[in-house]
């Protein structure tokens, strides 16, 4: 048996950072939706009980460095499978890019495997098995639009927001989340207005939503990489609405509504950038099969 699992991608259209904790991870409080930039995901059954990662992207481990060979990992060490799978991973979410990529992969492994191997469980759980993997899966799990908290797996779900274009450009850099948050001075920090954004979204205020985006860690990886700021600056000049890095970076999007205006930016943008791309918000939560 084979089973396609679509991976969306998120952005963080609010993100601060409110404290270092004495585990280790910082304390945040942010908003993530998905969009329409997504990889896929075929998982099949082997019967000698492996686990085994293809991709055609170099950049994609195919070891137990992968998130999706670990979320297998757990479902089979957890719930006693004996079964193994083929992970074949269609990579369309940029590595490394604040995307959450590599978590949405885990939860559409996830999801995936708790059908094919006929486990019953909840979303709820598997995004409880999530939060052990990484701190992006458990949204990930749910999709849709969320608040999220904690060091990013307590999630609370939202309204979708306003729809829009959704441009994003990511330089030819990658961005190690480690040491963004390394270099992260929370006491000096200007915290978005993450209640606003909220409200702007419960009540589709899209002009409200703009004015409310923000990202505390835009300013670490924007001296850590100036090309950021570059991008950041031609997007607005062309014409976005608001402009902001996405997680740790180093994905910049721009938030546009009117679809000339996505046209000029996205065309605009592919003279400073390879990879360019105008996709819609999704928003919406996903529902098991």
């Amino acid at each position: 048996m084979k089973l396609m699992v679509k991976a969306p991608a998120k952005i963080n259209l609010s993100l601060d950072v409110l404290h270092k904790r004495t585990d280790g991870y910082h304390e945040v409080k942010m908003v993530m939706t998905t969009i329409d930039l997504a990889d896929r995901i075929e998982l099949s059954e082997r019967e000698d009980g492996r686990i085994v990662i293809y991709s055609h992207n170099r950049f994609v481990p195919d070891d137990q460095r992968n998130l999706a060979y670990q979320a297998a990992q757990l479902l089979k060490k957890r719930y006693k499978v004996d079964k193994g799978v083929n992970i074949l991973i269609d990579k369309q979410i940029p590595v490394a890019a604040g995307l959450a990529g590599g978590s949405s992969d885990a939860a559409a492994t996830l999801r995936g495997l708790n059908q094919l191997w006929y486990l019953g469980l909840s979303l709820d759980t598997l995004a409880e098995l999530g939060a052990e993997i990484g701190s992006d899966v458990s949204f990930c799990v749910y999709g849709g639009t969320a608040l999220a908290t904690g060091r990013g797996e307590v999630i609370k779900h939202i309204e979708a927001p306003p729809n829009c274009w959704v441009i994003l450009a990511k330089p030819e850099i990658g961005v190690s989340t480690a040491d963004v948050y390394r270099n992260l001075k929370v006491q000096n920090v200007s915290h978005p207005n993450v209640e606003g954004m909220i409200k702007a979204i419960d009540t589709g205020d899209y002009e409200k939503m703009c004015q409310s985006v923000g990202n505390v860690l835009e300013e670490v990886t924007l001296k850590m990489h100036p090309e950021v700021s570059l991008i950041k600056e031609q997007m607005k000049r062309f014409g976005a609405d608001a402009v902001l890095m996405s997680g740790s970076g180093p994905t910049v999007f721009g938030l546009v509504q009117h679809d000339s205006r996505m046209h000029r930016i996205y065309n605009g943008l592919r003279g400073f950038c390879d990879k360019v791309y105008a996709v819609r918000l999704i928003g919406e939560r996903i529902t098991l099969e």
